[in-house]
């Protein structure tokens, strides 16, 4: 597929699947050495460390506070080592991995650094080597309650077109594009406010009026087993040009 031909987001596309099956069925992981990108609370990085299939994984957040909850969490699978670090600048030999990972981060590296980051995703891997780039779509019920407060139109779109760019010039190529929905529910607002709202990799400072107002649009949303919004998500698989 060429860059002309990529998609932002494809509409028609609905269904509801969990990301693991997305991952699981689209990445090479046995015996690989594997790079997550802004990983957060490592959730992915030790969901896909636990398959026991990966030889290694290097799990990189840029966030201090994060970072140091992650070094000082217990029971991380073997094999998982964390970094401070972002992804324009990877602690990483030239073709070194396998395979690198970015769930839902792109879109957090500074837009003046997201071709760096693409030019470091690409030394990093070896020649033959895959990229998973996840990202959500500016779309959906919960993009109407985040952007209320904290709105990624201009970022998301900064980050499918620093793929773009990185496909069109040849740094990467692409080798599948995959649009789904996941799931994305809340217990209640206190647990939105813990999730979202608390997170430390962005500060949030909502007036009181604005937060009455997150609060009474994400109460529009309640029912019976709690606030339930689809996501949709555009992974883009890249490949190093062997």
């Amino acid at each position: 597929m060429s860059a002309e031909n990529m998609q932002i987001h494809d509409p028609s596309v609905t269904d509801i699947v969990d990301e693991a099956e997305i991952w699981s069925a689209l990445l090479p992981l046995d015996g690989a050495r594997v790079i997550e990108l802004g990983c957060g609370a490592a959730a992915h990085t030790c969901a896909i460390a636990a398959t026991g299939r990966p030889a290694s994984m290097l799990a990189c957040e840029v966030d201090d506070i994060q970072h140091e909850k992650n070094c000082a969490a217990a029971d991380i699978p073997a094999g998982v080592e964390f970094a401070r670090a972002g992804a324009e600048a990877i602690p990483a030999e030239d073709d070194s991995a396998d395979i690198v990972m970015m769930f839902k981060s792109l879109h957090h590296v500074p837009m003046g650094s997201m071709d760096d980051a693409m030019a470091e995703i690409r030394r990093v891997l070896r020649p033959g080597g895959v990229a998973y780039i996840s990202e959500p779509v500016y779309a959906g019920d919960f993009n109407e309650v985040l952007r209320l407060f904290h709105d990624e139109g201009e970022v998301r779109r900064a980050a499918f077109e620093a793929v773009r760019r990185a496909v069109a010039d040849g740094t990467l190529e692409l080798a599948e594009q995959r649009f789904f929905h996941t799931r994305n529910d809340f217990e209640d607002f206190a647990d939105f406010e813990d999730k979202v709202l608390g997170v430390t990799h962005t500060e949030h400072n909502l007036s009181p009026e604005l937060h009455q107002t997150v609060r009474e649009t994400f109460e529009q949303y309640m029912g019976p087993e709690g606030a339930r919004f689809e996501m949709p998500i555009r992974v883009d698989l890249l490949r190093h040009p062997a």
